[in-house]
């Protein structure tokens, strides 16, 4: 591994926030599900999108879109940057190059530097490749990290490799029905982590 992830790296390539040693690694899917990548030319044709209702039209978001799943991620870390104010960030944002450290390797990593990680379950999300990541997590860090692991996944989603992880480890999971409600259950998982730490519960990281 040529590049060494700590949080000092971490701390120095994001914004400032007023809790900037705090940090929330949030992860998720980047890309939602989209019947364009799955529909044959002439399959597509015999579909009026304008037709259809509104959740299904966005099975169809134009692959030059703005992706909603990584949208959604974007719009609930803004949300916490500004309220608790904890420094959240994504993978993204760290830019380690992959050819330095492969993706699984830096999703440990941030997480064993991170007060709080937090994986995000939208119905809509391509979910497969967040669940081979949280299972590498798991397996390198749920003794020592786990009670700072919070799974939140929309009330739809239904994921084998939540069920079978439920066995193994003893996880965090909760749901949600609207980004509301998944922000506000994310503010007080990091809220009760920092006031733990505070009273001496959990160990900080610095």
């Amino acid at each position: 591994m040529t590049a060494v992830i700590t949080r000092d790296l971490i701390v120095d390539r994001l914004g400032n926030v007023p809790y900037d040693r705090f940090l929330c690694y949030l992860m998720g899917p980047y890309k939602s599900f989209n019947l364009e990548y799955v529909l044959s030319e002439e399959e597509r044709r015999d579909i009026d999108v304008e037709e259809l209702p509104g959740p299904l039209r966005r099975l169809f978001q134009s692959k030059d879109d703005i992706d909603a799943a990584q949208a959604l991620l974007r719009r609930v870390q803004g949300e916490l940057r500004v309220d608790p104010g904890v420094n959240a960030f994504l993978a993204l944002d760290v830019d380690v190059d992959t050819d330095d450290v492969d993706a699984a390797t830096q999703s440990v990593e941030y997480t064993r530097c991170s007060n709080a990680t937090a994986f995000v379950l939208p119905f809509l999300g391509h979910n497969f490749g967040v669940g081979e990541e949280a299972g590498s997590i798991l397996e390198s860090l749920s003794e020592t990290h786990g009670e700072r692991l919070l799974f939140v996944r929309e009330r739809d989603v239904t994921s084998a490799m939540i069920r079978s992880a439920n066995t193994r480890w003893d996880l965090r999971i909760e749901t949600y029905d609207t980004e509301a409600e998944l922000v506000e259950k994310l503010r007080l998982f990091v809220g009760g982590i920092m006031h733990r730490e505070r009273r001496g519960e959990l160990g900080r990281l610095d």
